[in-house]
């Protein structure tokens, strides 16, 4: 099952950098940024994390919360967290479910190899816990920027 526009998005459970378990539910009532990156520590995962980061007053000032999903284990996000001083949740998908529930989890090509991994993509859910906007093959040069005004236009 995949998300859709305007749906309501099924639950799911995650661990987050502390190994507690974290549900998507548990954050209705609240706008959801929900970005899917494909590697803790990697140049664009970090540039992404860190503009997020930068703008997280913004975020909160609209009632949301950012939560990163990538298929690194949790002592991987604790690290990344930790270098760059992160004030949101990273949630370990390594076994890729909720990466495949968004449909993110793609066959992807460098250097003449193929292989899977996470499409850096954004999904921003309302208070109810539904799609409302969903930003797929994302780039991260300005991307914060366009999600943060898309909130603060549609929130």
């Amino acid at each position: 099952m995949t998300v859709e526009l305007g749906k309501e998005v099924a639950d799911f459970t995650l661990n987050d950098q502390n190994g507690e378990e974290v549900q998507l539910s548990n954050y209705r009532g609240k706008h959801v940024v929900l970005y899917f990156y494909p590697r803790d520590m990697t140049p664009g995962c970090t540039t992404e994390a860190c503009d997020f980061r930068d703008n997280h007053k913004s975020f909160e000032e609209l009632d949301a919360v950012i939560i990163g999903v990538s298929p690194d284990p949790v002592d991987s996000h604790q690290k990344f967290i930790n270098k760059h001083d992160l004030p949101f949740v990273l949630l370990a998908d390594e076994e890729h479910k909720v990466a495949e529930q968004f449909d993110v989890w793609k066959l992807k090509k460098n250097f003449g190899k193929e292989y899977y991994g996470v499409e850096r993509s954004t999904f921003i859910l309302d208070k109810e816990g539904k799609l409302v906007k969903e930003y797929r093959k994302v780039r991260v040069d300005g991307h914060v920027e366009e999600a943060l005004e898309y909130l603060k236009e549609n929130g």
